[in-house]
């Protein structure tokens, strides 16, 4: 008959509990996986089966008991460094969003927003047309592979022994906060610079000929333009999300402060 202690079960409970925390604060909100549209019992069920992969492979824990003050104080990093590790993930995704919001700022489409249910919150035409295409690209790159990728070498970077420095790390990721909107802008760079050509041409007409009416044909002939750029434009984008995509993970590790 095997006979177990209260300090082994203990540990085996304390080697399973630690990792799965981070997992499933990661998965809450990654992109993708994150997403309302994902049932909840597909995450856990997924966190769980990697808990069950990475957990044998992970050094050596501290012998505290989970249900102690020590134990729930390592619960709660753990749930920090997840949801860190996952906004860190969501970041790049938050940029596309914004890109195709300044460009339907600019075509004068910024009016025609709705409720999206996946994030929540509300969304623009074009955000949403970018956040599909950025979710293809990602899913066509394995980008849900790459997370778990990160995820499981997170523990590596980030032991769950071992205290993160707070402060460092909340600087790090505003710091790379700032980044979203440098992002942003270069996404919608093209469209601006398109709709700012054209709100000068109606400058110049309604200066030759005050006649005309600015209001009845400007607004169907900037969105026109402005849908002719996003046309051309649009494999161009592709392609800049992808690199962006890849590097942002790739990128990671570092953001984090691995060596």
């Amino acid at each position: 008959m095997i006979q177990l202690s209260s300090a082994q079960l203990e540990a085996w409970l304390a080697a399973f509990l630690f990792p799965l925390v981070r997992i499933l604060a990661v998965f809450s909100v990654a992109p993708v996986l994150g997403n309302a549209g994902v049932p909840g019992r597909v995450r856990i069920g997924l966190a769980v089966l990697i808990t069950l992969m990475v957990a044998p492979g992970l050094p050596s824990l501290p012998q505290v008991n989970p249900g102690s003050g020590a134990g729930l104080a390592i619960v709660a990093e753990q749930i920090i460094v997840g949801l860190a590790i996952g906004f860190a993930l969501r970041l790049i995704f938050a940029a596309i969003d914004l890109a195709g919001a300044l460009i339907d700022l600019q075509m004068g489409l910024g009016f025609a927003a709705y409720y999206d249910p996946q994030m929540p919150s509300s969304s623009t035409l074009t955000s949403q047309l970018f956040g599909i295409l950025a979710t293809l690209i990602f899913l066509a790159l394995n980008g849900h592979l790459l997370i778990v990728a990160v995820l499981t070498e997170s523990f590596s970077w980030l032991p769950i022994a071992a205290t993160p420095s707070g402060a460092g790390l909340l600087e790090t990721l505003v710091a790379q906060g700032a980044r979203v909107f440098a992002v942003a802008l270069l996404i919608a760079l093209p469209m601006i610079a398109a709709m700012l050509v054209t709100n000068l041409t109606f400058g110049v007409l309604t200066r030759a000929a005050p006649q005309l009416n600015v209001i009845a044909i400007g607004f169907p002939l900037t969105v026109s333009v402005g849908l002719i750029v996003l046309v051309l434009t649009l494999p161009t984008v592709g392609a800049l999300m992808s690199r962006l995509l890849i590097d942002w993970v790739g990128a990671l590790p570092g953001i984090f402060g691995a060596r």
